[in-house]
Parts: C-alpha cells; structure tokens; sequence
C-alpha cells in the first residue's frame, strides 16, 4: 500500500507540460515585428502586463489578431492603430504623447517641481527666522524679566 501511495504522490509531483504558443513566420523580420509588437500592447485584463507576458485569454485572442494581421501583410504601424482604434490609448504599454496623455507624461515633472518649489520656499523662512540681535537696552529690560518670572 505504502509503495503505491508513493508512486501515485511521485507521478503527482510530475510536471505538466506547459502549453506554448507557437507562431510560424517565414520571414525573420515579421516575427521580430510580432515580438515587438505582443510587447509593447497592453493587456486589457491583466492591466499591468503586456500580451506577451500574459496568460489572459484575451491577451491569447490578441496575439493571435497579431499573428494574423501580420500575416495578412500589415505593417507594424496598421496593427498599432487598429488597436488603438478599437481598444483606445490604453491599449499600448508605453503610451505616445499627445494632448490626452500630456499629464501623463508631464504631470511627474510638474510635482517634482512643484516640491522643489516647497522645499525652497521652506529653507527661505527658516533663513528669516534667524536670532535678531536685541539692544543694549532692550537685553537689559529682557533679562529683568525673565529675573521677575523666576522669582515667582
């Protein structure tokens, strides 16, 4: 009994043989396209990977609309503006500048600046609130009172 539990717990342990997509390119240079392309598309399920890195069953549906576009003889710019026509801007990893994704790219840069603005602004006042040098007499009537507040 014991040596068949271990041999079914060993069989268990096997792996599975992971499933590999396979896309056959003729022409070299297509499937670097595929390649470049699969990673810089986002996937819209898992949001923060691209197509090539995951496993989401739209991100499959799209390598394979990428693979066939491909095929079919469009260039690597046809295949961008089809997504983006169909999935929007989001659709691409590293998103192109434009007026809609101007904050996106600027708005880093606009905080950044902005706490550097603090910052010094900050350091300015604790400048002007340096010790002022008091008068003569004005020392000799602060020194009387703070001798009053003691004696109390």
């Amino acid at each position: 009994m014991i040596k068949i539990m271990a041999l079914v717990l060993s069989l268990l342990a096997l792996p599975l043989p992971a499933v590999v997509e396979y896309h056959p390119f003729e022409d070299p240079e297509k499937e670097q396209t595929y390649q470049t392309l699969i990673s810089e598309l986002r996937c819209l399920v898992c949001q923060n990977q691209t197509i090539a890195d995951s496993n989401a069953d739209l991100a499959k549906d799209l390598r394979q609309q990428v693979y066939e576009m491909l095929q079919h003889g469009k260039s690597q710019q046809e295949v961008v503006d089809f997504m983006t026509q169909r999935y929007g801007d989001f659709v691409m990893y590293r998103p192109a500048f434009s007026i809609k994704t101007g904050l996106l790219w600027l708005g880093p840069i606009v905080f950044l600046l902005i706490g550097i603005f603090i910052v010094v602004m900050l350091a300015r006042q604790k400048k002007a609130t340096r010790q002022i040098e008091l008068a003569p007499k004005q020392q000799i009537r602060l020194n009387e009172i703070l001798q009053q507040g003691d004696e109390e």
